[in-house]
């Protein structure tokens, strides 16, 4: 009975066996990622060394944002029409690059801020070229039958890199120069270019849609007429909007004891994570997708709720942690109604759409915290934002009845009736656009 029970939550690895293309993308990506959570966690601090400022912290979120909107659509119409392997190798170079920027901009005396802005801006465009090309990978690596087992790999495979790049982070911030945290990123970044040249080439669907703006309205137009995917992207954005206390990390570190915290701050919700997707084997049981990711939603504005009223340092890596679990559920689900709904000949452009949706929220988050935190303070900011992302939640889920119905045994079966007719079409003749 107990080995019966432990092998419907233990998590799903058959497309690691399966699949050798999809082992390099793993690899790859786990270690580009754990690089960049590295990055991630620096920028901030140095901005916080430079100003000591919560709203100039934010601002980050601004600059990240205000080019993300435009280049995830070019990144989801490209990867629609080219091999989205070279794109995807195309952007870690870029990556590597602008680390190395970084990297020379920590050796002056005096860094410039405005450097870490524009860095930041230029590294969000890059990744709104890149990711919907990563993204539209995983189902032409593996089996549809295969799609749930991917979403939770790809999920544990961002985890360990949450987890371990901010732990290193704090500890290498708190222990040397910032210019030996940049060096050791560009070394990450290095070591996943070598298994993403591993992978074989991935040509685009027969007949692609060129990359115009015409293209990229025929997804935005898909998007709107899918409840379910509407009720992934509205959800999501108000539980990271209302939600998200990262730019406050720093002077919530300050309190609990400095730099070395911070990382602990960070790694924390990836520990929640953790656990939540090496137990999801029971998630390929659970059909009523739209309905886990509102739970889950609600679930994380409750745990923030607690992180922001404790005082202790334990209880908020405690809530925090709860808050990861949660936010894991709702995008183990996500995914998989992304990644097993909708048709091949779009899922590079519906792949930018949820790019803005998952990063959307958590960049103006950050704005919206620093912002608040002037008024309400540190701790109210976040209660407050914890209290707003639940009456969204609830919002949201009374105006979307068909979302909290969804089946997602139902949106698979279209999906493979949209690629049959779309397959049959480009052979017959132009496809439309």
């Amino acid at each position: 009975m107990k080995t019966g029970l432990l092998r419907r939550v233990a998590l799903d690895v058959t497309p690691l066996k399966t699949s050798r293309d999809y082992r390099f993308q793993f690899a790859a990506s786990g270690i580009s990622a754990f690089g960049a959570f590295i990055a991630y966690v620096t920028i901030p601090y140095q901005v916080f060394l430079i100003t000591d400022d919560p709203l100039l912290v934010g601002l980050i979120g601004v600059f990240e944002l205000v080019p993300l909107l435009f280049m995830a659509f070019v990144g989801g119409a490209l990867a629609d029409y080219l091999d989205r392997r070279l794109i995807v190798i195309g952007g870690e170079v870029a990556f590597t690059a602008l680390c190395g920027v970084l990297l020379l901009n920590s050796l002056s005396d005096e860094p410039h801020l405005w450097l870490l802005y524009l860095v930041a801006a230029l590294t969000a465009a890059v990744d709104g070229v890149q990711r919907p090309a990563m993204e539209s990978l995983t189902p032409r690596l593996v089996k549809p039958e295969e799609i749930p087992a991917a979403s939770s790999l790809n999920a544990l495979r961002m985890q360990v890199a949450q987890l371990g790049g901010p732990g290193v982070a704090g500890i290498l911030i708190a222990s040397v120069d910032l210019t030996w945290v940049y060096a050791i990123t560009m070394g990450t970044l290095a070591v996943s270019l070598v298994f993403l040249t591993l992978i074989r080439a991935v040509p685009p669907p027969p007949d692609a849609d060129r990359p115009s703006l015409r293209s990229v309205v025929t997804g935005l137009r898909y998007a709107r007429s899918r409840p379910e995917l509407l009720g992934t992207y509205l959800v999501d954005i108000n539980a990271m909007f209302f939600g998200m206390p990262q730019a406050l990390y720093p002077f919530i570190a300050e309190k609990f004891g400095g730099p070395a915290v911070l990382g602990l701050l960070y790694a924390a919700p990836a520990v929640g994570s953790l656990v939540a997707t090496v137990s999801s084997g029971w998630t390929r049981y659970v059909h009523r997708h739209g309905l886990m990711v509102v739970l889950a939603a609600g679930a994380w504005g409750l745990a923030i709720i607690g992180f922001g009223v404790v005082d202790t340092l334990w209880l908020a890596v405690l809530f925090l942690a709860l808050a990861g679990a949660a936010d894991m559920i709702s995008g183990l689900f996500r995914m998989i109604i992304w990644n097993q709904t909708i048709p091949d000949h779009l899922r590079g452009r519906l792949a930018g759409i949820e790019m803005l949706s998952y990063t959307t929220g958590p960049l103006l988050g950050q704005l919206r915290s620093g912002l608040s935190a002037r008024w309400l303070g540190i701790n109210g900011s976040i209660v407050s934002g914890g209290v707003l992302c639940v009456l969204g939640t609830v919002a949201l889920a009374a105006l979307m009845p068909s979302f909290l119905r969804y089946d997602g045994r139902e949106g698979r079966a279209r999906k493979e009736a949209e690629d049959a007719a779309w397959a049959a079409k480009a052979g017959s003749g132009p496809a439309p656009s």
